[in-house]
């Protein structure tokens, strides 16, 4: 009777289990997390269309489906069931059909779902398949989306023969002729992403970007990169300005009649513009802007381009601020925008006023996706911390009485002890302050002394924030025994402009120092065990281990997953060059002072502390020689060292038994090195 009854003040009144009865987090628990993202509100307010993904650890995939709940919350309902994913549901102007991406035949298509019941259609069946977002015509007559296609080609048909050429050809060689010829984890093959757009009533798509360039840019792109105007008659898109995209932030805004006709170029900044969205009243482009060239992690603007007189003006010029992603509001008279805040993804509000300023709507948590209803009363977002993973909310357009309508993960959270994480901050490099995330252990003793675990993050120029993480949860590796420092030195975002730009240049530099001063810190605390700390990090996170390895002795066991170890060679392999000639001020033949200054296999002889290696062999960002050349000099030297090599993985670990295998390796081998 007491788990009964217990069990149905969960349900009724939302009280958490007592603290006895919970228990740490697993790695298996993030397998059977539920995934929730996407939320689109209908056009009359009353519902909320989303994603639920699910982990398949048997068949090593993920599988998402739509989902729908009412604005008012209760019980969602499942809209796709089929064995292929289905995502990206975008509600058609009148809300009596849902647009969605599903491989549920011939690859990703476009299918519309009349929501007065009735089984799905699909819409579209290319050969190069489509991409999302998908973006519905104000007054419902066109959908656009992507698709990668040969800038050759004329037709389905040139495009399709192509592919099966390729397909079918016994020597499976590449040439290449330009930079880059890779991307993240894929080849590009020769292909292009190109803007299409279809009639609601079928038809054969139209490619309105053709020919060379990319749409939207291989990097540096928005969260949604073309829309249209309010009429239908015109597409705001964003491409690549410069021919050489391999070494170039230069994207801009250009736009083209959706009848047919050559695009318009219509920004001219040498930097990044992208994320274009038209104002409800047809008067405005906002977008998304960078100053200088070249600078992936320069402070994105707000921007105004007024359509009338082709003119620009910046919205955020004096807020020291990054804006991520933004909406308009229904009277175009204020845009929601979401920043980074010292450690949190925030929604805050501009009005369209002289002087006015952006004004922080939510306090707790970090929020994402952000959605205005039609009538301009309510928001949808999605909210998050770094105990509580992502679920739909909504709240009035003032932020206040913010309410969740999913419960996803409820009965999730309930099981578990996650003790909450402590916002702290100290003094790094020539007194700066500096900011991290401490997360202790379940069932913490402030009179034991416990292991530490600093975490590092990639970027540089990134941030461990309040937000939930299903690849580096910085609660699940405190839920091994350790106290965890997820900390944000120099290079981090969301502690303005001049802390971010003080990295570039200085790899090894200010970041380290303020990283051990943060060790020291926590150290002061009383409560952590200086015989006993270790070091993690990917991507840049794994250039400081490496880094650490040849700086200091202070560490037990290093974590490098994904790291760079040889400047000069990284620079050789890497698909994107405009961030190394931007972060080492040139080339290695240019500069090589700076490159040589920093790259930690310049230090291998004084290698010592045993090390973990992780890299994945499609990992084209940070290629797989960086990782083996790392365990190679550890080996040489016998350092205690274990390399784990994914040959499926690119620069993360995505497939779900590959993280199984990743979690456990890493924290067999902290267990071994900090007992």
């Amino acid at each position: 009777m007491k788990r009964i009854s217990l069990f149905l003040a969960l349900c009724f009144f939302g009280s958490q289990l007592p603290a006895a009865e919970k228990r740490p987090m697993k790695t298996e628990d993030l397998m059977s997390l539920v995934r929730i993202g996407d939320p689109q509100i209908s056009p009359d307010g009353k519902w909320i269309a989303y994603v639920q993904t699910r982990t398949l650890v048997e068949k090593n995939s993920r599988s998402s489906d739509i989902f729908l709940v009412s604005a008012e919350g209760g019980e969602s309902r499942q809209l796709t069931f089929s064995s292929a994913s289905s995502d990206t549901p975008r509600w058609s102007p009148d809300g009596k059909t849902l647009a969605y991406l599903s491989g549920r035949e011939q690859g990703s298509q476009i299918w519309l779902l009349s929501m007065a019941g009735g089984e799905a259609r699909r819409l579209t069946s290319l050969s190069t398949e489509a991409g999302g977002p998908i973006c519905w015509s104000p007054d419902g007559r066109y959908l656009a989306f992507v698709s990668d296609v040969y800038p050759e080609c004329q037709d389905e048909e040139c495009n399709r023969r192509k592919d099966q050429d390729r397909a079918e050809s016994k020597v499976q060689a590449r040439t290449v002729t330009r930079l880059p010829y890779r991307v993240w984890n894929r080849w590009r093959d020769g292909k292009q992403s190109h803007l299409f757009i279809v009639t609601a009533a079928g038809g054969t798509p139209r490619d309105i970007t053709p020919g060379d360039g990319d749409v939207p840019p291989i990097d540096l792109g928005g969260p949604q990169d073309y829309s249209f105007s309010p009429d239908g008659n015109e597409v705001c898109f964003t491409r690549t300005a410069d021919a050489e995209i391999a070494l170039s932030t230069n994207h801009d805004l250009w736009t083209v009649p959706t009848g047919g006709g050559s695009a318009v170029r219509i920004t001219s900044s040498p930097a990044a513009d992208n994320t274009p969205k038209y104002s409800p009243d047809g008067r405005w482009i906002a977008y998304r802007a960078q100053t200088r060239p070249g600078y992936e992690a320069d402070r994105w603007r707000l921007m105004l381009y007024e359509r009338k007189t082709g003119q620009s003006r910046s919205l955020t010029e004096s807020w020291d601020r990054s804006i991520s992603d933004f909406q308009w509001a229904p009277d175009a008279k204020a845009l929601y925008l979401i920043a980074d805040e010292r450690g949190r993804s925030s929604l805050f509000s501009l009005r369209l006023e002289e002087g006015a300023s952006p004004v922080r709507r939510m306090e707790k948590g970090s929020q994402g996706s952000p959605q205005i209803s039609a009538d301009g009363r309510l928001l949808v977002y999605l909210q998050q911390s770094l105990t509580a993973p992502p679920e739909v909310f909504v709240a009035g357009v003032d932020g206040m009485q913010p309410r969740a309508v999913t419960a996803v993960n409820r009965s999730w959270r309930e099981e578990l002890d996650m003790p909450v994480p402590e916002d702290i901050s100290w003094k790094g490099a020539e007194g700066a302050a500096v900011q991290g995330w401490l997360v202790k252990p379940p069932q913490f003793r402030p009179d034991a002394r416990y292991p530490l675990v600093l975490l590092i993050h990639g970027g540089p120029q990134g941030a461990w924030e309040d937000s939930f993480s299903t690849r580096w949860n910085p609660v699940l590796w405190a839920a091994q025994g350790y106290v965890v420092l997820a900390a944000n030195p120099r290079g981090s975002t969301s502690f303005g402009q001049r802390f971010t730009d003080e990295i570039s240049g200085d790899w090894g530099g200010k970041a380290f120092a303020d990283l051990m001063a943060g060790v020291d810190h926590l150290i002061g605390l009383g409560f952590t065990d200086s015989s006993k700390m270790a070091a993690a990090g990917g991507s840049y996170g794994g250039y400081m281990v490496n880094w650490m390895l040849g700086h200091t002795d202070r560490f037990k066991a290093f974590v490098s997953h994904a790291g760079v170890y040889n400047l000069e060679s990284m620079y050789g392999a890497t698909e994107e060059l405009w961030f190394t000639e931007w972060e080492f001020q040139g080339t290695p033949w240019g500069n090589p002072e700076s490159y040589r200054r920093w790259s930690p296999h310049l230090a291998a002889g004084k290698f010592k502390t045993p090390t973990l290696v992780i890299h994945g062999e499609q990992d084209f960002r940070v290629p797989v020689g960086e990782g083996l050349q790392l365990f190679t000099a550890l080996q040489r030297q016998k350092v205690p060292s274990k390399l784990l090599y994914f040959p499926d993985e690119g620069h993360w670990v995505l497939k779900p038994r590959n993280s199984l295998l990743w979690h456990r390796t890493i924290f067999d081998w902290l267990r071994i090195h900090l007992r």
